[in-house]
């Protein structure tokens, strides 16, 4: 007998039909509805987010001019037939306009918050965000005075009595005169550091090439508050002061020459260094510290060294330990200057002493100073020693 071609299919393979199928439609339509959903609730989130932040930019406003120096010549020039950079003021007189700090922010934005953080370069918008910003008061046209710098001149000379005055041969000028060409700065010259996923902000110097900001991005062994070189230090900058309450420092008395082995003091001179606080280098101390200010002034100590120099043609190198050193911690210190008397007890070989102070904050930095033309808080003083007792 011959079989029928048409068989009944059987009921076990027959599962996915009928109301299972709908079912099943029915769920993907549900979880791919979700994704739309939750995809369009992102993309608004992350909308938001750079709509405020570049409305934010629009509240940028640049900073009020800084004093610069008298005698200075204005601008970046050359010296030595151009081949030397010389930048004055530490650059403190090349100021930016707040349409530039404001242009700078939307790039940042554009390129760091929402979708367009990890594709190519975006174009920020030509517009601000929010309404048009208010003529900034402070935008001024550069200086570009016409004169000439002057000459450099000597302050001072070495007084008597055996004893160095505050002046001290110092002569100082500008050199020959460049062209004013511009320093390897400049925007935009180097990648920014990487933000963090929340940050809508641009941070200090966005826009300036600057390399790093922080740890993250260095292969180096964490510092661990001992003096060991080649790694990165992550402790924070801290707290820094108004430029009248910012530390200075002054060697006020020291010999002009002494014998070898002979003992001798140094006086030395603070403002606005409150000496309480010393964090010893052998315990882990080290750069561990951030600068605290107490009353608007840093807190900390001063050093004081002496090394003997090979010559006086070229910088020592700067590894050898010193002859003398010595950390000055002696709870005293305001914003009235005082002075504290170093006893050093003598050099070993006869030659010529360069004897230096400086202030240290909490972790033994010289401490940070509000405007970038200010002289840090230290000073030095060269002594001959002769060869005779030892």
């Amino acid at each position: 007998m011959r079989r029928s071609k048409y068989r009944r299919a059987s009921s076990r393979n027959n599962w996915f039909s009928g109301k299972r199928r709908i079912i099943a439609v029915a769920a993907t339509l549900v979880a791919f509805g979700g994704i739309v959903t939750v995809t369009q609730v992102s993309n608004a989130s992350t909308d938001r987010n750079q709509k405020k932040a570049l409305a934010a930019c629009d509240g940028i406003k640049a900073p009020a001019r800084s004093d610069l120096s008298t005698e200075t010549r204005k601008g970046t020039y050359t010296t030595n037939n151009g081949s030397v950079t010389q930048h004055a003021d530490d650059g403190a007189g090349e100021t930016v306009s707040t349409q530039t700090l404001r242009t700078r922010c939307r790039n940042w934005v554009m390129n760091n918050v929402g979708d367009t953080k990890d594709d190519e370069a975006t174009t920020p918008p030509t517009e601000p965000a929010t309404s048009a910003p208010a003529a900034d008061p402070s935008e001024n046209p550069a200086e570009n005075p016409s004169t000439e710098p002057s000459e450099g001149a000597g302050n001072g000379e070495q007084g008597n009595g055996g004893e160095q005055g505050n002046g001290g041969d110092n002569g100082q000028g500008n050199g020959e005169n460049g062209n004013g060409q511009e320093g390897n700065g400049g925007d935009n010259q180097q990648p920014d550091p990487q933000p963090t996923e929340s940050q809508t902000t641009p941070p200090p110097g966005a826009g300036l090439g600057v390399l790093t900001n922080s740890c993250d991005t260095s292969q180096l062994a964490p510092h661990t508050g001992f003096q060991d070189g080649n790694r990165c230090v992550s402790t924070e900058f801290g707290e820094v002061g108004e430029a009248a309450s910012n530390p200075s420092l002054l060697i006020t008395r020291a010999p002009r020459q002494v014998n070898v082995n002979q003992a001798f003091t140094l006086r030395v001179s603070t403002r606005n260094l409150i000496r309480d606080r010393f964090l010893a280098a052998g315990k882990g101390g080290y750069y561990v510290e951030s600068s605290v200010l107490k009353d608007g002034l840093v807190r900390g100590h001063f050093h004081t060294a002496c090394r003997m120099l090979a010559n006086t043609n070229s910088a020592p190198a700067p590894d050898p330990v010193p002859a003398f050193f010595v950390a000055t911690e002696d709870s005293k210190g305001s914003a009235t200057p005082d002075s504290v008397d170093i006893q050093v007890p003598g050099l070993p070989t006869a030659g010529t002493a360069q004897c230096a102070s400086w202030a240290g904050d909490g972790s033994h930095r010289i401490p940070m100073m509000q405007r970038a033309n200010q002289t840090p808080a230290f000073d030095v003083v060269r002594i001959t020693v002769r060869g005779g007792r030892r």
